[in-house]
């Protein structure tokens, strides 16, 4: 019989790679397709049976973004598990947060963890099949083909299914399978969570836990073909939107584009003006307005104005004015 699941979706981090776009916002809220990133990962949560609860852990400072989005979306699982930091450098690390939620929400049952800017296309209840299977912890990999790509991520070695070493961000990687941030854990394993941190473990990054656990409990890996993007970076931000977007073009009903070429993997949204512009493969958010402007792989946020400038590779913050006229 299979027992009850609770998932915890991280959602504690400071994304200061994506600044400005996260600077005041959490990038787990930036627009996917005609969803966003988190929204998607609530969806599929809702519906599976066996999971009755959903924490969204997040830090202070976007504690009350979160509460307002939770309390207009149309999912009745989520709430809110509050990590008590503010900046970048107060930060607990991954493991470290976790093992504070288990312990402040009381989590006994078997534990489901994403990472919340996580954009990936198996389905979440498979995976946990999966975990039932092997009767053990089990993690999410994925083949992304590049040893250079590999030294960003957790790199796995893999026994058949069974992880027998796990390398978090190596120079020299074994493999080209990484884990993706998507963790299955046996009720019995969340107690582990605390001998690791006393015995003075790095409490940052989940894969040296994943290293540290597979020595003591075999540990099984996921491995899927499907597609997946870590929304990290700008590059990985807009390789997920054209993903999202089949690599065609969507402009919002309510935007205005006059005398302007839109490119493949472009997302004009809502409000948003474009007169004699000229963009690919770019997000241009809310009532931002570019005149005369070409935007070749950039995100240009809410209210930014740009008139006469080329933009290649840019992070335009909201209410930005190119040129400064005050």
């Amino acid at each position: 019989m299979t027992t009850t699941t609770t998932a915890v979706v991280l959602a504690g981090g400071y994304a200061t790679r994506l600044w400005p776009l996260t600077r005041h916002r959490p990038k787990m809220f930036l627009p996917l397709g005609e969803t966003t990133v988190i929204e998607r990962i609530y969806a599929e949560l809702e519906a599976i049976d066996r999971i009755d609860e959903v924490y969204v852990s997040t830090n202070e400072r976007f504690a009350a973004d979160f509460e307002a989005h939770l309390a207009d979306s149309p999912y009745e699982k989520p709430r809110l598990s509050v990590e008590e930091t503010e900046h970048e450098d107060e930060k607990l690390g991954v493991v470290g947060a976790l093992a504070q939620l288990i312990d402040r929400e009381g989590i006994d049952d078997d534990l489901l963890v994403i990472a919340g800017d996580n954009r990936f296309d198996f389905a979440l209840e498979e995976f946990l099949e999966y975990f039932d299977r092997r009767e053990g912890p089990a993690i999410a990999a994925h083949d992304v083909g590049s040893r250079e790509r590999a030294t960003s991520y957790g790199v796995l070695e893999l026994d058949g299914e069974r992880v027998v070493d796990f390398q978090e961000k190596p120079d020299e990687p074994e493999s080209t399978l990484v884990s993706i941030g998507c963790y299955a854990f046996p009720g019995e394993t969340l107690s582990l969570f605390g001998p690791y941190l006393e015995a003075g473990n790095d409490p940052d990054e989940p894969g040296w836990f994943v290293q540290w656990l597979q020595d003591r409990e075999s540990t099984y890996a996921y491995v899927f073909e499907d597609a997946w993007f870590d929304i990290g970076t700008r590059e990985s931000y807009l390789d997920a939107v054209a993903w999202a977007l089949d690599g065609e073009s969507r402009v919002a009903d309510s935007a205005t584009v006059r005398e302007s070429t839109v490119g493949d993997g472009v997302h004009v949204l809502p409000g948003a003006t474009l007169v004699d512009a000229d963009v690919e493969r770019s997000v241009v958010f809310p009532d931002a307005t570019l005149e005369s402007t070409t935007v070749r792989r950039s995100v240009v946020d809410e209210g930014a104005t740009i008139s006469g400038y080329d933009l290649d590779r840019a992070l335009i913050g909201a209410y930005t004015r190119l040129p400064d006229e005050r």
